[in-house]
C-alpha cells in the first residue's frame, strides 16, 4: 500500500475498549476498502484484554493507535480529532462496518459530484454482536436533510453521517450518551451544503452501542438537546408523537 498522504480525504476513527469480540470485523472492513486515500485512527481507552493484540496483527500502513485512559466516548472522539488531518471525518467504532468493500469509494464519488460538500450521508442497517443482519434503523435518512430534519430525531446514524472537517467542531462532553446528535446538528447549522445516498447502506451498525445500553439516560438527554435547538414546546408535543409511534412499534414487533 501506498504511504498516507498528508492530508487524507478520509479520517476513520475507530473508539474502542477491551473490545476483542468485534475489533476485528470493523478493521476487516476498513482494510477491504477499494478506495485507498484514507486514515484509520484507533483511539483505545487503554483496554486490558487482547484488543490491541487484535490491532497488531492486522497491521495496515495507514492505521495508527492511540492508547490511554480517557473521559468516555465521546472524550476519546474528541481525542481522533485533534489527532487526524483528513478531510472528512467517520466514526467507525469496535463492532461497526462499512457495508461493502467499495463503500469509502461511493462516499468520495459523492464528495467530487456535490463540490465538497459540508456533509455526506446515508442509510444503516443494524447487525448483532455476529454481524448478522437484525433489521432496518427504524429512523431513515431523508432524501433532503437538514438541521430541521433532526427535530424529528436522529434521522441519520452517527456513523452514517460524514461530515467534513470545516463543519464539524468537538463533542460536548457535558452530554454522556447524546453527544452526537449535539455533534450532527452543530455540523448541520455549519454546513451549506449537503448530500444525501438516502438509497445507499453505508453503515452495519451494531445493535449493542453504548447509546442502546444507556437507552433511557440516552433519550433523556436527546430531549434536552432537542428543547434546546428546536425549543421546549415543540419538543414536548414531538415527543407526544415519538411515544405513540414507539407503541405502534413494539406492538407490531410482539
Amino acid at each position: 500500500m501506498d504511504k498516507v498522504p498528508d492530508t487524507p480525504l478520509f479520517a476513520i476513527i475507530t473508539v474502542c475498549f477491551n473490545a476483542t469480540a468485534t475489533i476485528a470485523r470493523t478493521l476487516q472492513s476498513v482494510d477491504s476498502q477499494s478506495f485507498g486515500d484514507y486514515e484509520h485512527l484507533i483511539v483505545d481507552g487503554a483496554s486490558r484484554d487482547g484488543t490491541l493484540d487484535i490491532v497488531k496483527a492486522m497491521p495496515n500502513p495507514r492505521r495508527r493507535v492511540i492508547s490511554e485512559p480517557d473521559k468516555g466516548i465521546y472524550d476519546a472522539m474528541n481525542k481522533g480529532i485533534d489527532a487526524t488531518s483528513g478531510k472528512y471525518l467517520i466514526f467507525l467504532n469496535a463492532g461497526d462496518k462499512f457495508h461493502s468493500s467499495d463503500t469509502l469509494s461511493v462516499i468520495a464519488q459523492a464528495i467530487q459530484q456535490g463540490g465538497s460538500p459540508g456533509v455526506v450521508y446515508g442509510q444503516t442497517i443494524i447487525v448483532d454482536n455476529e454481524g448478522a443482519f437484525v433489521s432496518q434503523r427504524h429512523l431513515q435518512a431523508p432524501e433532503n436533510l437538514t438541521v430541521e430534519s433532526f427535530a424529528d430525531g436522529m434521522l441519520v446514524c452517527h456513523q452514517a453521517f460524514v461530515a467534513s472537517r470545516d463543519v464539524a467542531g468537538h463533542y460536548n462532553l457535558k452530554y454522556r450518551f447524546s453527544a452526537d446528535y449535539d455533534w450532527c446538528i452543530r455540523c448541520l447549522q455549519q454546513s451549506t451544503s449537503n448530500v444525501g445516498l438516502h438509497e445507499t447502506v453505508l453503515i452495519d451498525y451494531l445493535s449493542e452501542g453504548a447509546t442502546t445500553q444507556n437507552f433511557y439516560k440516552s433519550l433523556r438527554e436527546r430531549f434536552v438537546i432537542m428543547a434546546h435547538y428546536y425549543g421546549f414546546v415543540a419538543t414536548a408535543l414531538r415527543h407526544v408523537r415519538f411515544l405513540a409511534r414507539w407503541r405502534k412499534r413494539r406492538n407490531t414487533n410482539r
